[in-house]
């Protein structure tokens, strides 16, 4: 008994999207950042999500929060909420990563820059935490700074 030609490239089709080559191209691992990566791995992709933000001498803790910039594909944008509450601030951050350095920029008014961070990833960390220096702009008083990746964010 002969099988029509339609039936015959079913079977094929259907065989050949069992196949475990087929659909690699999209899920190459140069296309995917390494779930822990060194610290020479971090790409912005890594920093999304929210932080704890700790400085030297400063009891309380703050919370960023960073997510992809619209306006630079490879840039963050992002918000350090400081206090609770009524007393709460917000404050814009553009952020970045580049070669193991993480640098970022805040501003209470959305134009000028009111401080500056300066940081490194540490080693063993997967990118989960950053150690640097926070520098005021205005009175240039810097503190050591830590920043560490909240739970449940990928």
């Amino acid at each position: 008994m002969r099988r029509p030609a339609s039936i015959i490239n079913t079977i094929f089709l259907i065989a050949a999207c069992g196949h475990p080559a087929l659909g690699l191209a999209q899920n190459r691992p140069e296309n995917t950042p390494p779930a822990c990566p060194m610290p020479a791995e971090v790409v912005g992709v890594h920093l999304y999500g929210a932080w704890q933000a700790r400085w030297d001498g400063v009891a309380e803790a703050a919370t960023l929060t960073l997510w992809r910039s619209e306006d630079y594909p490879d840039g963050l944008r992002g918000i350090i909420r400081r206090g609770a509450g009524a007393a709460a601030t917000e404050v814009l951050v553009s952020a970045e990563v580049d070669q193991a350095t993480f640098a970022m920029e805040e501003s209470r008014d959305g134009r000028v820059i009111s401080a500056t961070w300066s940081g490194a990833f540490t080693e063993q960390s997967c990118g989960k935490e950053i150690r640097g220096q926070w520098t005021d702009s205005a009175t240039r008083t810097e503190r050591a700074f830590v920043l560490r990746k909240l739970g449940g964010w990928q």
